[in-house]
């Protein structure tokens, strides 16, 4: 068989759309089963409509006008900004021409009420003819190969699906909610069921659909421009969910590109990388949770975080086993919320999701999108809520996604100097363009507003805030006032923030910013970031610096410990000790302080925890860090699991380190001491910050109402008996509730068995005091 005469993969797409275009009637259709021409060729053959028509008169069909070759040329190579002004069926002087795209079609013939008209093929795929008609009627399409017939609607007799509403606001770069207008959006229009794809390309010559419902063969599905907000349109009917598609672009110098879609809100499993088709059909559980998440401010509240990658926190989970597992564990343990490290789709795993291709779209990996909701959905029905990363930093190169997108520099600055991400080999997004700046503002929205998350953490910030970041001299220009503030990223970083908090009521942000900008939790309104909460880098570090050292060095380090409160309320802080810390030969949380395997270094992960819970600012531990994973985490295999199994002689230790992190946010959770005035100096009392001889640490934390928390660490490994600590004289007993050496956390069991009453020494400035025994590397907690 000649390859002229051979089935063409377009046969399967056009049988796709005719049935779906038949049997659809929702306004989110789904893609019925494909049939493939020999299955319908083993069909009975029963009367159909088409057939009966073959017995309707059909006017002559008379040539069309014929295409001037420039013409011709621009809609065969993708070059035709309208393709729909010279496809489809138009009314002219004598009658209505049609002309059609079908290559590989060996005859179209225009059906209608009372008409059959078999259009000429006019070669290269194209089928025209004039009919003698008063107007354009009704119409539909019989596309014949070999062996097969199918009745389909023409893509080009519809009007735009996209509204000039959605163009404005486009135009704009104010469209807060992006994701309904560009992207493909399976609808019903004019009452025909099929998709709409919209993309946002303005420096491209031409655009096309191509997708496995062409066999990839994107020449019959040219888009049509829609004036100077840069966006194509093109409505193709029968064409439903689960449907891969990319956009066939030509360049301005011509040559052509095939790209994944931007705004994609699926995508295919890596590393295959077309974009999917979808529509929700989730039912949300959750109104309790969404209606009063927002009642308390984050930053009066109880926040504890258990960082998660979710791909390696028990490898092998999907999002739907996940929701089965995730919630029982992290409720378990007392957490307060998740954060999940990028769940945007991303090319290459190694990269933990901060490299994103597809910042719409749940990673595929564990699921679809819905699966995706189903997990946040049961993490908040179990009340735990969801933080996920945000990445808007920078973007990967890959040629199939946005470097470069439409020929030009689209995405990201075309400021070759300001593009190139000097650290990560990755492009920094332009964020003094409005479409740009839009694009990221309402994925911000869409992750809040589609997925109910609670809170975005925003990736790289300091990357994003200066111009001369990882940058030499000569490598960067100065802002528009000398200085080197990206006001562009600012202006992008207040603007999310105040979109999103206005949109989406009880959402906190939160900065991963490493140095000292002013105002990062500061609102929009008094010249701030917006942000909710911020990292506190500087605790982290001095802190593990501290914890590094052996005991009798610690005295040398003793304001690593103490140096966070100079600043502790400049702004809302949370203390992380997050994945970046125990990676890349950083080792484990335990492994960073020295000692013996079996007493000391666990001991001072607990009293180390236990420090940190008091401290003020919220808490962030990763996974694994929660019972003493001694290995770095990798994501090939993630936490050390087997470490809890009984018949590993040390698991009773592993287990005694999670028992205590479950306690710590129960107690934490049950003290508003500890949160209620979290970002403010009445909240907080040194009781002994001098003592560097003893490595011994004591502050009291103070509720609204006045109630304290006593809050006394000993990072020594020795016992320190008859240890006086003032205390303030209204207070008659003081109980333990939380000693980090408690036996059932692996510890010696020294601690406070009864109420400790204050006594009329004098200690620290206070007129009395209590006399304490403290256990070696431990933290212990006294309330009234």
């Amino acid at each position: 068989m000649s390859a002229a005469r051979q089935p063409t993969p377009t046969v399967r797409a056009e049988a796709v759309a005719a049935t779906a275009t038949s049997t659809a009637t929702s306004t989110a259709p789904s893609t019925a089963p494909v049939p493939e021409p020999a299955r319908k060729a083993r069909t009975p053959r029963t009367p159909r409509t088409p057939r009966a028509r073959r017995t309707t008169p059909s006017p002559r069909v008379r040539p069309a006008p014929a295409l001037g070759g420039e013409e011709r040329a621009r809609l065969l190579e993708g070059r035709h900004h309208d393709p729909h002004a010279v496809l489809g069926a138009h009314a002219r002087h004598g009658g209505v021409v049609f002309r059609m795209l079908r290559p590989f079609a060996k005859a179209v013939t225009v059906v209608a009420e009372g008409l059959r008209a078999e259009l000429s093929d006019e070669g290269d795929g194209l089928f025209s003819g004039l009919l003698p008609l008063t107007g354009v009627p009704d119409y539909r399409l019989l596309v014949a190969y070999d062996g097969d017939e199918i009745e389909v609607h023409d893509p080009y007799r519809f009007l735009p699906a996209l509204g000039d509403l959605d163009l404005h606001l486009i135009g704009e770069g104010r469209h807060e909610e992006l994701w309904t207008a560009l992207g493909a959006q399976p609808m019903e229009h004019h009452g025909v069921a099929g998709t709409r794809f919209t993309v946002w390309a303005p420096n491209a010559q031409g655009v096309r659909v191509a997708g496995d419902f062409s066999y990839w063969d994107s020449v019959a599905h040219p888009m049509r421009s829609l004036g100077a907000s840069g966006v194509w349109e093109l409505f193709l009917p029968g064409v439903g969910e689960g449907a891969l598609y990319k956009y066939d672009i030509t360049r301005p110098d011509g040559s052509h590109t095939l790209r994944a879609d931007p705004m994609a809100r699926a995508a295919e499993v890596p590393p295959a990388t077309a974009s999917v088709v979808t529509a929700s059909r989730f039912v949300w559980q959750d109104a309790e949770w969404m209606a009063t998440r927002g009642e308390r401010p984050t930053h009066q509240a109880p926040f504890s975080v258990y960082e998660v990658h979710l791909a390696s926190w028990r490898p092998g989970l999907s999002y739907r086993e996940l929701a089965d597992q995730l919630p029982a564990y992290v409720k378990e343990l007392g957490f307060t919320h998740v954060e999940l490290m990028p769940v945007a789709e991303h090319p290459f795993g190694g990269s933990w999701g901060y490299q994103v291709t597809g910042f719409y779209a749940p990673t595929s990996r564990l699921g679809g999108p819905d699966d995706f909701r189903l997990l946040v959905d049961s993490l908040h029905r179990a009340g735990i809520g969801v933080i996920v990363d945000w990445v808007p930093a920078h973007f990967p190169r890959d040629e199939w996604a946005l470097a470069e997108f439409d020929g030009r520099p689209l995405y990201e600055h075309h400021d070759p100097r300001r593009a190139a991400h000097p650290d990560w080999g990755t492009l920094e997004f332009d964020y003094g363009r409005k479409e740009v700046r839009n694009f990221l503002v309402a994925n911000a929205v869409y992750w809040c507003q589609e997925f109910h998350v609670d809170g975005l953490r925003v990736d790289a910030v300091a990357s994003m805030l200066y111009l001369d970041y990882s940058r030499g001299e000569g490598q960067w220009t100065p802002n528009e006032h000398g200085g080197r503030e990206n006001l562009d990223a600012v202006a992008l970083l207040q603007e999310m923030n105040a979109t999103v908090y206005r949109r989406c009521p009880g959402v906190v942000t939160i900065a991963e910013e490493s140095t000292a900008w002013n105002g990062v939790t500061r609102p929009t309104d008094a010249g701030g970031l917006g942000f909710g909460l911020k990292w506190n880098m500087g605790w982290m570090h001095d802190t593990l610096r501290y914890m590094s050292k052996e005991p009798v060095h610690r005295k040398y380090h003793h304001h690593d410990m103490t140096f966070g409160m100079v600043y502790a309320f400049s702004e809302n802080y949370v203390l992380p000790i997050s994945h970046d810390e125990v990676v890349h030969g950083k080792g484990s949380l335990v492994s960073k302080i020295p000692g013996d395997d079996w007493w000391q270094r666990r001991a001072g992960h607990r009293a180390y925890l236990g420090f940190m819970w008091a401290h003020p600012g919220k808490q962030l531990l990763f996974m694994g860090q929660e019972f003493a994973q001694g290995s770095e985490w990798s994501e090939a295999h993630g936490p050390d699991w087997w470490l809890l199994d009984s018949s590993y002689s040390a698991a009773g230790d592993h287990r005694g380190v999670r028992t205590l992190v479950g306690d710590l946010n129960r107690a934490y959770t049950a003290a508003p001491a500890l949160w209620e005035q979290d970002g403010v100096p009445a909240g907080f009392a040194w009781v002994e910050a001098d003592a560097a001889e003893d490595n011994v640490f004591a502050f009291l934390r103070y509720a609204l109402d006045g109630s304290p928390l006593l809050a006394v660490s000993n990072f020594s490994p020795v016992v320190r008996h008859e240890y006086r600590l003032g205390v303030p004289r209204e207070i008659p007993r003081w109980r333990e509730v939380l000693n980090t050496d408690d036996e059932r956390y692996g510890g010696s069991g020294v601690r406070h068995p009864r109420p400790l009453r204050p006594e009329p020494v004098p200690a620290q400035g206070r007129p009395v005091s209590l006399r304490m025994t403290l256990p070696p590397m431990a933290t212990v907690w006294l309330r009234p």
